[in-house]
């Protein structure tokens, strides 16, 4: 849960923001308008996307492009609170700092096709400090000095070697992207996402994702999903020694007790006996 925020607004739209949450914490993040940069403390959270599926270590930033994204801070042993500080790439906002640079650098550059690129925390850290004085010092703030930090983050991107990063972000908000169900699903066979979020993932409607689902694998979603899973679970049941509760987790299964009436139902026998066999 979100337990803090204070933001920056630039003409009518929050350009920077700073959140505290408490884990567990599971956000949807949909920026199906503008490109984001998000840096957390100390902890970082899981991030899924239409093409990323990655865990994010603290005092990290990642750099997002349109779409829409999901944000897992699982809850670990002890209560945390994780600071977080977003900045919203707009296009009409990078339209008008760089009205004349912006095409001769997206012209220059090779597009690259991640959507979640991860950039060093070093680079950037006097820049976060930056941020964290003007949160203290709201006063200071105005609408001149948010146009140059919208800046100073731009340049420090492309000076920290994340040049393709920045461009495609930015070309990224030009232009649309078709995704693929197929990597969509593939990339979070076994992360705990429902129907429902994978077709966000895949900027559909559910109706449309599950008739789009079914011509590309000819199996329902739910169907599809759960035998790739069980079958994920007894590699793990035969090559491991893991818990079955923690199995039933790493296949995507968040309840364990529905995972082994699944796995008996389904295989025929439950997931403790056929461990036994092997």
């Amino acid at each position: 849960m979100v337990t803090a925020r204070r933001t920056f607004n630039y003409q009518g739209q929050v350009l920077i923001e700073k959140m505290t949450i408490k884990s567990p914490f599971h956000y949807e993040a949909i920026f199906q308008d503008r490109g984001c940069f998000i840096y957390f403390k100390e902890t970082g959270p899981k991030l899924l996307s239409s093409e990323n599926n990655k865990q994010l270590q603290g005092n990290e930033a990642v750099l997002l492009k349109c779409g829409s994204h999901f944000v897992d801070l699982l809850k670990n042993a002890e209560e945390e609170k994780v600071e977080v500080l977003v900045v919203h790439f707009f296009p009409e906002i990078l339209k008008k700092l760089y009205a004349n640079e912006l095409p001769e650098i997206i012209n220059k550059q090779k597009k690259n096709k991640s959507s979640g690129v991860v950039v060093s925390s070093n680079v950037l850290s006097k820049f976060i400090e930056s941020l964290d004085f003007y949160f203290q010092n709201p006063t200071l703030v105005n609408n001149d000095l948010l146009e140059l930090k919208i800046k100073e983050l731009v340049l420090l991107l492309i000076q920290s070697k994340n040049i393709d990063s920045i461009v495609e972000l930015i070309a990224d908000l030009y232009s649309s992207n078709s995704i693929s169900i197929r990597e969509v699903v593939e990339l979070h066979l076994f992360s705990n996402l429902k129907i429902d979020q994978l077709a966000k993932l895949s900027n559909l409607s559910l109706s449309s994702f599950k008739r789009s689902f079914k011509k590309e694998y000819n199996n329902s979603p739910t169907n599809y999903i759960n035998n790739r899973r069980l079958e994920k679970a007894k590699e793990l049941l035969t090559l491991t020694e893991l818990p079955i509760g923690e199995i039933a987790f790493e296949v995507g299964f968040q309840d364990s007790l529905y995972f082994t009436r699944l796995f008996k139902n389904k295989i025929g026998i439950p997931p403790s006996k056929y461990r036994s066999k092997k």
